[in-house]
């Protein structure tokens, strides 16, 4: 339930915003699944707001239509604030990637000094949702973790791991079973 006064764009709204912003059919699939598996895990969570979940979730790649790089949480963000989207939304759109990235960390990486950690339940459902697909295809938590590692991002490694298991206890399931 949306307890906000803004209201969140509709899943044929996000849709548009996604296709008038130059998103390709491969990233909007790849929306598609995450949207669906971040869903199913909200269902686990009674006091989930399910349309932020829904519209945080279909806009979360949308910076993907101006590039494919790690700033795309941050070029999605810049997208949506040009857009009058709440800021809720945003918040999902630039703290999805992994299980966040701290200030430290993104400045090493180019990204705007701020802190990028998913701190509420919508955002760490969609982020989490997010690790949880190499592209459109479904992955278990151990695939995402050894994609991670194999990469050298061994720190978001952990922390997604923690996500995993954080939200595995509070939603008393394995996400993975989900």
């Amino acid at each position: 339930m949306n307890n906000n006064t803004q209201r969140y764009p509709n899943r044929e709204e996000c849709l548009r915003i996604l296709a008038d912003a130059g998103c390709d059919q491969h990233v909007i699939k790849h929306i598609l699944a995450v949207t669906d598996l971040a869903l199913k895990i909200a269902a686990h969570f009674p006091n989930a707001d399910r349309e932020l979940i829904e519209a945080g979730a279909l806009l979360h790649d949308l910076g993907r239509a101006r590039t494919q790089g790690i700033e795309h949480g941050i070029a999605g963000g810049k997208l949506a604030r040009q857009l009058g989207l709440p800021i809720t939304i945003i918040n999902i759109i630039e703290r999805h990637l992994g299980a966040g990235i701290p200030e430290h960390d993104a400045v090493s990486l180019g990204l705007p000094a701020k802190d990028l950690i998913p701190t509420t339940l919508e955002e760490r459902i969609v982020a989490h949702a997010d690790n949880l697909f190499i592209s459109d295809k479904r992955c278990n938590i151990q695939r995402s973790l050894e994609i991670l590692n194999k990469k050298g991002f061994t720190e978001m490694a952990r922390r997604v791991k923690q996500l995993h298991l954080a939200l595995s206890q509070e939603a008393g399931i394995d996400i993975d079973e989900i």
